[in-house]
């Protein structure tokens, strides 16, 4: 059966008309295609792609009315060992995955630019609790925020050895390319970690951030369209170049003096050709 929406199969011309984030935010199933991850995190899609089990000793998946459990095996391979190995080097019983990727990955309706091709994940920077959510605790329960309100610092009553020990967990595997966290806790990590300091390269600043940690792994073998990030800045990144994140103009930005035109949205033809291909399988 071919993409639905509403019950009415896309047609190629509503394909060439509708914004990819319609089109791809529709699937509600995987491609039934060779697996491969197709061309950049944040411009590109996914062929037949894996679910996370919503359920598992060591983690639980969250916000499930997205269904955004999906992703490449290697990413799933990575999360279930990551999981696995989070109740070894802390005293979490595991962790909370929020959003990977879409049935077929593609632009989302809401909220990332990436998370594209099935490689992203975001992990909660809360631990999972020994317990089963129901259903409903999975949509309404909260991430905690680990970022001071002036966004400054970590705030010191939520953060933990925890923290350090997961996230260095995370950016310790060898398919991990970057673990992204807010500015704060980055500044925190190169505070506070001891002993090998090697893997605070992968862990870079970014905006946002600030409840949880946004894993990315390499591009896996067996997916040629799939296009590599440039590598890490080299060094433990907590250096002069962390303080920029904490000017002025980042910590309390000035509003635009005109109006700021949103962007025109991303368009079947700007993905790479294959993901129409992608689209349009059943």
């Amino acid at each position: 059966m071919g993409l639905l929406v509403a019950g009415t199969a896309w047609a190629q011309s509503a394909a060439d008309t509708t914004p990819a984030k319609q089109l791809f935010g529709a699937a509600k199933e995987p491609a039934e295609m060779a697996t491969r991850s197709i061309g950049f995190y944040s411009k590109g899609c996914l062929a037949g792609a894996q679910a996370l089990p919503v359920n598992g000793k060591t983690w639980q998946a969250m916000r499930l009315s997205r269904n955004r459990n999906w992703g490449h095996p290697d990413l799933i391979a990575f999360l279930e060992r990551f999981a696995a190995k989070v109740p070894q080097v802390s005293n979490w019983p595991g962790i909370l995955v929020g959003d990977m990727s879409q049935p077929r990955g593609g632009p989302m309706l809401t909220g990332h630019a990436s998370h594209q091709i099935g490689l992203d994940a975001d992990i909660w920077l809360t631990p999972m609790p020994k317990r089963e959510f129901t259903k409903d605790e999975r949509e309404k329960v909260a991430a905690t925020m680990i970022v001071r309100q002036d966004r400054l610092d970590v705030d010191a009553k939520v953060w933990t050895p925890g923290h350090i020990a997961v996230i260095r967990a995370a950016a310790q595997d060898p398919a991990v390319e970057r673990v992204l966290v807010n500015a704060a806790i980055k500044k925190a990590l190169c505070r506070d970690a001891t002993g090998d300091r090697s893997w605070l390269q992968k862990v870079r600043p970014y905006w946002g951030h600030d409840y949880h940690m946004h894993v990315r792994i390499a591009c896996p073998d067996g997916s040629p369209d799939c296009r590599a990030q440039d590598p890490v800045t080299p060094g433990e990144g907590c250096g002069s170049e962390l303080d920029w994140w904490f000017s002025e103009g980042n910590i309390n930005p000035k509003p635009p003096k005109e109006p700021v035109k949103p962007p025109q949205p991303m368009m079947l033809k700007d993905l790479p050709p294959a993901c129409r291909q992608v689209l349009l399988a059943p």
